[in-house]
């Protein structure tokens, strides 16, 4: 039966695929041929490819029953699309394919799902019934279904996003759930076969402040802690905190088979930007912890849904923690491969004034150093301006009365608006990696030490980038900018 849902899906893509529009299409990040992506999913390493699956719907742009793409990768970087792996359909994930996990096993490429099914009208999450589920293949492309292998304990509905890995010998897998009095948790389960799980304990879960549901765990090592990673949903804004509708962050702390999970550190979000949810990390061939985000938010604005597409995921990030226990987030160095044409400003002082870049493409990396003890403008930093005139305009700057650093799409094109925020780090230097692509931006801050992450669609004319500060004057230390290849097939 999986084999005709494939055969019609992959169908559907290839037609719709012929109606895209490329106009906000990324040529760096990883997007669906056509129709629409969320989640990454089953993000591993295994026989000399990199897999990265996802959410994904081919029948139009709009989310519908959860399918999951896929794309492989020898480099992390370079990718190519492969056929659908998982079409919903039967009894136990009739209505989706939902988000999961894929790991290894005596050599077989193995993906762990969620079966989900409605048991009322489809979309009404009173009455649902979710599942695990597992999937098998020999050549890494084509996926046999083996059926359920974990069903939710007693009073749970909401039970989703299983994330499975190896340690002592042993397989354990931690799921996402929402109780019957709506308290977010994350269940920890073991097992000697991938196909018979045994309940252990809850490793976490919500306050009455910190959500009713937990999606999307992931429970890993990194350095000497293990660090909790999870989106919940239903935390309220606080201040500058938690402004988008749902959150992804981590908590930190201690972690050995068969005891509690002991956390150091409060929940702290990954990404200060309106667009990243549902990351998922896996270990990179030389052991590196890399992560994948959504680059979206439920909810917002999705101009490319005019253009038969919807979803994509952020650049691939390194974690780390550094010497004073703080976790960073930073671009993976093989993007750097993707470097072409360079270009370079001198060291400048502005005082109430703008620079412009001369480029012929502006999408691309830019490395920008700012001296920010010595810089007293009110306002002093970056503007991506685009169409007649610059009329769109992204701005990343420094609200020295703030003293934060703002991500401002309020004037970006279509449908976005609004800014986000990270207090400004106390070196004096303000260091600053930032990816534009077609729709997106992506601003590292002093090595990862915070990060920003914002969709835009500025109209493809007249782009140009420039510097400023008004009132008073900025110290720019050096500002490089690379154009960059594409990344898919």
């Amino acid at each position: 039966m999986m084999k005709n849902t494939l055969q019609r899906a992959n169908q559907a893509q290839q037609e719709l695929k012929k109606k895209v529009n490329d106009r906000f299409y990324p040529d760096f990040h990883l997007a669906p041929p056509a129709g629409w992506m969320n989640d990454p999913n089953g993000l591993v390493f295994s026989r000399g490819l990199y897999h990265a699956f996802y959410q994904h719907h081919p029948y139009d742009e709009n989310w519908g029953p959860m399918h999951w793409g896929h794309m492989t990768s020898r480099d992390m970087i370079h990718w190519q699309h492969q056929p659908i792996a998982l079409a919903p359909g039967d009894e136990y994930d009739r209505d989706g394919c939902f988000s999961g996990c894929a790991v290894e096993d005596n050599g077989v490429l193995t993906l762990i799902y969620t079966g989900h099914v409605w048991l009322k009208q489809p979309g009404d999450d009173s009455a649902i019934r979710e599942v695990q589920c597992i999937a098998t293949s020999t050549d890494g492309i084509n996926f046999s279904k083996q059926g359920v292998i974990l069903t939710p304990p007693e009073g749970i509905m909401h039970f989703r996003d299983p994330k499975v890995w190896r340690q002592d010998n042993r397989w354990y897998m931690v799921v996402g759930a929402r109780t019957q009095d709506n308290i977010g948790q994350v269940l920890l389960y073991s097992a000697d076969s991938l196909y018979q799980w045994q309940f252990e304990r809850v490793l976490a879960k919500a306050d009455s402040h910190s959500g009713y549901m937990w999606e999307c765990p992931d429970f890993f090592p990194l350095g000497d802690k293990f660090m909790l990673m999870f989106s919940p949903q239903g935390m309220k804004a606080e201040g500058y905190r938690y402004r988008n509708l749902f959150q992804s962050g981590y908590l930190l702390g201690q972690w050995q088979p068969e005891v509690d999970f002991v956390v150091e550190r409060n929940f702290q979000e990954l990404d200060s930007g309106h667009d990243f949810y549902a990351p998922q990390s896996f270990l990179a061939e030389d052991g590196r912890r890399i992560i994948f985000g959504w680059m979206d938010m439920w909810e917002s604005a999705m101009p490319s849904k005019e253009d038969f597409w919807a979803g994509c995921l952020t650049l691939p990030r390194e974690l780390t923690l550094d010497a004073e226990g703080r976790v960073r987030m930073a671009p993976v160095r093989e993007l750097e491969s993707l470097r072409k044409d360079r270009h370079s400003l001198e060291p400048i002082s502005l005082k109430n004034q703008r620079c412009e870049f001369d480029l012929s493409v502006v999408t691309g990396e830019i490395q920008l150093t700012l001296d920010s003890k010595n810089s007293d403008a009110e306002r002093y930093g970056l503007e991506f301006a685009a169409g007649e005139s610059g009329q769109c305009a992204t701005r990343l700057y420094v609200d020295n009365q703030s003293r934060r650093l703002i991500l401002d799409r309020g004037q970006s094109g279509l449908g976005v608006a609004g800014y986000r925020s990270v207090p400004l780090p106390d070196d004096d230097l303000l260091e600053l990696r930032i990816f534009i692509d077609r729709s997106s931006i992506e601003v590292f801050v002093n090595q990862g030490e915070s990060c920003l992450t914002s969709r835009i669609y500025p109209p493809a004319q007249e782009q140009v980038l420039r510097l400023y500060a008004e009132n008073g004057h900025a110290q720019v230390i050096q500002c490089t900018h690379w154009t960059l290849g594409c990344i898919s097939k």
